[in-house]
């Protein structure tokens, strides 16, 4: 193992936010993969190995809190509709704020998501039945199925109309920019994710006004009154917390059946073993976590000094935990660059770990499970259009933007 330059490191870490790059960006982590830990110009410390990223995942060193709310490049975000800063965001807290929301919010959540497979069944056979024929034909996986299903399922959880699905989906993509460096974003990018920043919480206003004024069967009218100890969520936590699982619950799980789905085209034993033994959609769903994982990398920041693969990375520092890396650990998994779904101790990390393990990845796994099951179970003769499928700019939430199959027939 060798220690990058700060030159290495910095050259390395830009080719990998270049959207040049994004259909293939596995060899760059290789190479990035090399040294376990990399300072690049701006002072982050990039961690790449599997066994040093679950460590920092779970140590209490480590911070996710943004003690000021801010966009990229220390623009700090307006305020709402109700005239106040945005709330605290579960993903970006610490202990004991972190807590109590991801108390409040599992309470009401998980038992939501109980039993909807049979829901999730119904609406992908919807989904398909559209394009339903006995002779060929065309299906975009992204457009088609991978966005419609999880904007569906996680909008009815929260509550947001049926009408109002298409304007919320819309946020969700504008704001899953924001989540990438500051360095990939242009000043044009940059004041258009400020503007979808405050459209969006004014629709979350909006949303928890009708549902204070009248209660439904939905997270938002569970989180506003409440239950258990920690009793019910403040307005402004609730606001910006709505946003979060909008983004988080829906665009993950995009790019993760589209990057399932290219995986099943281009190997095609796999797909036909899906097809004849749908029990091996779990390991399958598992191996593409791993090996294509929908989120490439996670932010955190040191509140000590803390030693990493024989380099201190110093207090107060900023580090990128490189997940896709961390998959790919030779280290860790055998022969990582092979999709191979019957692998052996798959525990891969892309849903993070520790305090901060992914609350909707039950929900992921499940949507994605089902999704491709039924590809597999009802295209006949799938073939990719194009390969590599057109990518969205996106680094750190990497998928298709469109993922065009071909096909001979799509079963009913």
């Amino acid at each position: 193992m060798t220690t990058a330059t700060v030159h290495d490191a910095t050259e390395l870490f830009s080719s990998l936010l270049q959207p040049r790059n994004r259909p293939d960006p596995y060899p760059l982590w290789e190479r990035l993969a090399r040294y376990p830990v990399a300072r690049t110009a701006d002072g982050t410390y990039l961690v790449s190995g599997y066994h040093d990223i679950t460590r920092l995942l779970r140590d209490p060193r480590v911070s996710s809190n943004r003690h000021i709310e801010q966009t990229p490049k220390g623009r700090t975000v307006a305020r709402g509709a109700d005239g106040k800063p945005a709330g605290r965001r579960l993903l970006t807290q610490d202990p004991p704020v972190h807590d109590k929301l991801r108390r409040q919010i599992m309470r009401h959540l998980m038992p939501r998501i109980t039993g909807i497979r049979g829901h999730i069944d119904r609406l992908v056979a919807r989904l398909l039945d559209a394009h339903a024929t006995d002779g060929p034909g065309q299906l975009d996986v992204v457009e088609d199925l991978a966005y419609p299903l999880p904007v569906t399922v996680i909008c009815e959880l929260l509550g947001v109309p049926r009408e109002d699905e298409p304007v919320f989906r819309e946020f969700a993509r504008r704001l899953t920019r924001g989540l990438d460096p500051a360095e990939s974003l242009t000043e044009q990018q940059l004041d258009q994710l400020l503007g979808a920043r405050l459209a969006m919480r004014d629709n979350m206003v909006d949303l928890v006004g009708k549902r204070k004024a009248s209660p439904r069967d939905d997270l938002v009218s569970a989180l506003l009154q409440g239950g258990g100890e920690d009793g019910p969520m403040a307005v402004p936590d609730l606001i910006s917390n709505l946003a979060q699982l909008l983004v988080a619950g829906h665009e993950t799980t995009v790019n993760l059946i589209a990057n399932g789905a290219l995986a099943l085209l281009r190997h095609p034993d796999v797909l036909g073993r899906l097809r004849s033994d749908p029990r091996t959609v779990t390991l399958l769903v598992e191996e593409v976590l791993r090996y294509d994982p929908p989120v490439q990398m996670v932010g955190r920041s040191a509140l000590a000094d803390i030693e990493v693969g024989g380099t201190v990375i110093p207090r107060g520092s900023r580090m990128r935990l490189l997940l896709a890396a961390g998959d790919r650990d030779p280290r860790r998994f055998d022969d990582p660059g092979a999709f191979r779904p019957e692998r052996a101790g798959n525990a891969h990390i892309t849903f993070g770990g520790g305090l901060h393990y992914c609350v909707g990845a039950v929900l992921a796994r499940t949507e994605a499970q089902v999704a491709l099951t039924a590809l597999a179970r009802r295209l006949d003769g799938p073939r990719l259009v194009a390969d590599p499928p057109p990518y969205r700019d996106n680094a750190i939430l990497r998928g298709p933007d469109r993922l065009l199959v071909a096909f001979e027939s799509l079963r009913r």
